[in-house]
């Protein structure tokens, strides 16, 4: 099955969903109507529905179709079961960004780099702080720890445009798995210097272990949010 057609069918019902061409609660067009609208086949029609159910856009109603289930918020939504960038996730959220690299440095990790993100002592990472406006408001701080031979040739300039782009459209990555953690903490004096906390004295913080194909994990990162303005959501279906 082409991924690039499935791709292509999945972005273009996303948008359509997002954009509310298709509303909430509206029905999506039958499975017939878009296998002949993308000249493609039923299976690959249904993977890009099915990933559309994965991500909480749709679901199937037995005897009546693919109804649209999602509903734009006011906060900005994060998935907790996928992998994105905020570039992503702010189009998705119909948000302007930007992103200011504040420090880029080259480490060793020693013992307590270790303990922090997993990575071996001895081996090479770039080390960046990142913070993030949205809408104009410094609401994010990112701390990533990526692994130079990974990464190779990233710079501060490809930082403040997307990581994950340049490691997947100029290195090759494949980027396969995520494992999450979220609490809840105190304001780092970094925090309090570079964000817009708005009165608020503690921060949502998302620390993430990712992984490529290759089952390397290259990238260890925790990012702090102004809780107010962010929402992590999940979709889940019973099993029987």
């Amino acid at each position: 099955m082409p991924s690039a057609k499935y791709d292509k069918i999945y972005q273009e019902l996303r948008r359509r969903i997002e954009e509310e061409i298709y509303g909430y609660q509206d029905l999506l067009p039958s499975e017939n109507m878009l296998t002949e609208q993308f000249e493609s086949s039923r299976n690959t029609v249904r993977r890009a529905i099915g990933q559309l159910a994965a991500e909480g856009y749709v679901q199937s109603i037995h005897g009546k179709g693919v109804q649209v289930i999602y509903q734009r918020e006011n906060q900005a939504e994060f998935v907790l079961g996928g992998i994105e960038s905020l570039k992503e996730a702010a189009r998705r959220n119909h948000l302007e960004y930007t992103t200011k690299v504040i420090c880029f440095a080259e480490l060793v990790v020693d013992e307590k780099i270790q303990k922090r993100t997993s990575f071996p002592v001895g081996s090479r990472i770039y080390y960046i702080q990142r913070v993030r406006y949205v809408d104009g408001e410094a609401l994010i701080i990112d701390h990533n720890y990526l692994l130079q031979e990974e990464a190779r040739g990233l710079t501060a300039g490809i930082a403040e445009k997307s990581i994950y782009e340049y490691l997947e459209n100029e290195l090759g990555q494949v980027i396969t798995t995520t494992r999450r953690k979220m609490t809840v903490e105190r304001n780092s004096q970094l925090d309090e210097k570079y964000m817009d906390l708005k009165g608020y004295n503690c921060v949502a913080v998302v620390s993430s272990h990712t992984y490529n194909s290759n089952g390397v994990m290259f990238e260890y990162t925790q990012s702090r949010h102004r809780a107010d303005q962010f929402a992590f959501y999940d979709q889940a279906q019973r099993v029987r």
